[in-house]
């Protein structure tokens, strides 16, 4: 029998926990309850591991916790303690699954747990803030968590919640039967290449180019997370090289956007010594709301409408400067072979000549003249006539990196 471990505040939710537990037994599960409650006793149920277990495990103990001062603090050290109590029984073979019922602290206690675990180990979460204006970054992190809307607060048990949780129960026992957690223990080894929907037609000719050469590709969506998602993968040695080429999480680091990919942007793949080819595709623009929520302080930049929820804000001549600095300062770390390819016809779908609206030659020579400026003289710059779009710039830089790949295996021969 798969075991699956259900996380709670049981001193608010232990009735809905242990309505989840129950179905979940008569599916064939085994469930782990875990108590992340801080302040009362269990209600109605009795936990596998117990809150006290939980403090223990973050190093400290239950009382300590409750004098933390303020309930972010507390909730803060049970964040450690849950996330370890999964850690270490899943790395017993203890646990094949997990999933949380949770109001606002409930949900971050048990998603911090769930993003330890590695990707396709079934991780569920409802909660009523899967909902409305709310950012889902601390729910989901870099993984492969589901979030469900609870529709109403977890509550008491009634049509909408009994609902909700049979059908938890229902995805937990097929998940744990039917999936699988990823497998790094392979000799496949894959490339990785970084894109949004300016540059989906030409990282799709750069794919089909490697594909060719019997190399496959696997593409992260450059949004802040994807990129971050790609060099943590980086790291465990899933892939034998990069394409990056939609680097736009550093424009939005840089003048706040929804795409923010934070400072070890550009760093991770350079310091492993794979090898890279970088484009500084995107970076003409950071992403936010639909026009009505962009920040007063850019509305009278260029605008682009990408889709009624998202609109792209051009970046100014300053900011591109200083993007060639932080792309250099960066891009120098890298101990393995690494190439920056330009495209002169323009950064995104937006940036074209000679009247695009995101069309701005001098600012992103500024970029270019940063770059040039700071970059490692043993870092190649080439430059290509193309658009960053364009099928056959794709083709071009999968040439590229293929031939670097090739260089560095007859330097091992």
């Amino acid at each position: 029998m798969k075991t699956v471990a259900l996380i709670g505040t049981l001193d608010t939710k232990g009735p809905e926990i242990g309505y989840l537990r129950d179905r979940c037994r008569e599916l064939g599960l085994k469930t782990l309850v875990i108590d992340s409650g801080i302040l009362g006793e269990p209600l109605e149920i009795e936990p596998d591991i117990s809150r006290a277990a939980v403090a223990q495990a973050a190093g400290s103990d239950i009382d300590t916790i409750r004098q933390a001062g303020s309930r972010g603090a507390a909730v803060h050290e049970m964040m450690k303690g849950v996330r370890q109590v999964v850690l270490d029984q899943y790395a017993a073979g203890r646990l094949h699954g997990v999933a949380c019922l949770g109001g606002a602290e409930g949900s971050v206690l048990g998603a911090h747990a769930m993003q330890a675990l590695p990707i396709g180990v079934p991780k569920l979460l409802a909660t009523p803030i899967a909902s409305g204006k709310r950012h889902f970054g601390p729910l989901m992190g870099l993984r492969d968590v589901m979030v469900i809307h609870s529709i109403i607060d977890i509550l008491g048990l009634n049509p909408i919640s009994r609902t909700i949780f049979d059908n938890m129960a229902a995805a937990l026992a097929g998940l744990v039967e039917h999936g699988h957690p990823i497998n790094l223990d392979t000799n496949e080894r894959y490339v990785a290449i970084t894109m949004l929907g300016n540059t989906t037609k030409s990282v799709m000719a750069a794919k089909e180019r490697l594909a060719q050469e019997g190399i496959e590709a696997i593409i992260f969506h450059s949004n802040g997370v994807g990129g971050p998602a790609m060099e943590e993968l980086a790291e465990k040695g899933l892939f034998i090289g990069v394409i990056d080429m939609t680097t736009d999480e550093l424009a939005d680091e840089l003048v706040g956007g929804f795409h923010n990919g934070g400072p070890e942007r550009l760093r991770v793949v350079g310091r492993l010594g794979l090898p890279q080819v970088v484009v500084p595709g995107c970076i003409d623009f950071t992403v936010h709301g639909p026009p009505e929520a962009v920040p007063e302080h850019l509305r009278e930049r260029p605008l682009y409408t990408h889709n009624p929820v998202f609109t792209l804000v051009r970046t100014l001549e300053p900011e591109m400067a200083e993007l060639g600095h932080r792309f250099a300062e960066r891009l120098n770390e890298a101990t393995g072979p690494i190439k920056m390819a330009y495209p002169t016809q323009g950064l995104s779908i937006p940036s074209y000549p000679p009247d695009g609206v995101f069309w701005d030659p001098e600012a992103d020579a500024a970029f270019m003249a940063a770059l040039r400026q700071d970059l490692r003289p043993d870092i190649p710059i080439l430059d290509y006539p193309r658009h960053v779009n364009d099928p056959a710039f794709g083709v071009e830089i999968a040439e590229l990196f293929l031939e670097m790949m090739n260089r560095e295996k007859e330097g091992q021969n």
